[in-house]
């Protein structure tokens, strides 16, 4: 599907595109799965020339230095931030000297926010995710916080991630009966091989008309076509890092090599499109760069 095709973001007004462009590889990383500013840029590029609009990053990737690249592009080029729609994360703390300085409460919030929009460059986030559940924080001073910087202007939407779906229904509800800022999306691990988001969360989204933002759609490459038994992958960073699928993944992997063949497409196309069809809306994060260094001639959306 073409990037410029957009989707409503769950039950809100914000349209995005069908795939979102993840930024977690951009950057240097200590563990040499980043890419470098250069092909960052390229790949930032190549996305936005699609037509796509929806960028994904968060504080702690690539230790601050994903956030500091998106920051001086968009700064570079005048105009393009405002058609962008920007999301980025809190909860890991950068400071692990603070006990304060990462979680889930309203003053660690506030202060992730301030870092991410000065690393960023920008007055305002888009979307603002909560990465992780902090079970140190009542829920309610989380989303008490982010409402209250919604009505700030420093955010306009919020999302959960890796949040357990019945704190997200608690978040949900304590929102709607407060009249809070509510959630209008969660972004979940969901592939082929990764269905558990199928028992509570993927219903829970589609009751409250939330949107699923799968990240690892292609479960670390293995649904990419690049994965066959009896070989070794060896131009993929994260396979050092992972290892190879296990019998019942291959499995999945060559039935659905099966299918992209008969179609005359690619294992990572029907991945993606099958994504896409679940119920609801599910708008998959695509992540190239350091995993995949090819990515910038041939992209898994075309």
């Amino acid at each position: 599907m073409p990037l410029d095709h957009y989707v409503t973001l769950g039950r809100s007004g914000l349209r995005v595109s069908p795939f979102v462009l993840g930024a977690m590889t951009f950057g240097d990383d200590p563990g040499g799965a980043g890419c470098s500013v250069e092909e960052s840029e390229k790949i930032l590029s190549t996305y936005l020339d699609l037509g796509g609009n929806f960028i994904d990053t968060a504080n702690f990737y690539t230790n601050t230095h994903s956030e500091r690249i998106l920051g001086d592009f968009f700064a570079a080029r005048p105009g393009r931030r405002e058609h962008v729609v920007l999301a980025s994360k809190f909860f890991f703390n950068l400071f692990p000297s603070d006990p304060n300085g990462g979680g889930a409460g309203r003053r660690s919030i506030i202060a992730q926010l301030d870092e991410s929009l000065r690393r960023l460059q920008t007055d305002h986030l888009d979307l603002y995710w909560m990465h992780n559940w902090d079970r140190h924080t009542p829920i309610e001073e989380t989303m008490r916080a982010l409402d209250d910087l919604v009505r700030a202007g420093k955010i306009r939407y919020i999302g959960f991630s890796n949040t357990p779906a019945w704190v997200t229904a608690q978040a949900q509800t304590m929102a709607l009966l407060k009249d809070w800022t509510p959630l209008i999306a969660l972004q979940v691990e969901y592939s082929l091989l990764a269905r558990t988001v199928e028992g509570e969360l993927a219903p829970l989204a589609l009751d409250q008309g939330m949107a699923l933002v799968p990240w690892s759609p292609l479960k670390n490459g293995f649904l990419s076509g690049k994965y066959r038994r009896g070989t070794q992958v060896t131009d993929s960073a994260r396979a050092a890092y992972v290892g190879g699928p296990t019998e019942d993944e291959f499995a999945v992997i060559e039935a659905v090599a099966a299918v992209a063949d008969e179609l005359g497409t690619t294992s990572a196309a029907v991945s993606l499109a099958w994504l896409r069809a679940r119920q609801g809306t599910v708008v998959p994060i695509v992540a190239p760069g350091g995993w995949s260094t090819s990515w910038t001639t041939s992209p898994h959306w075309t």
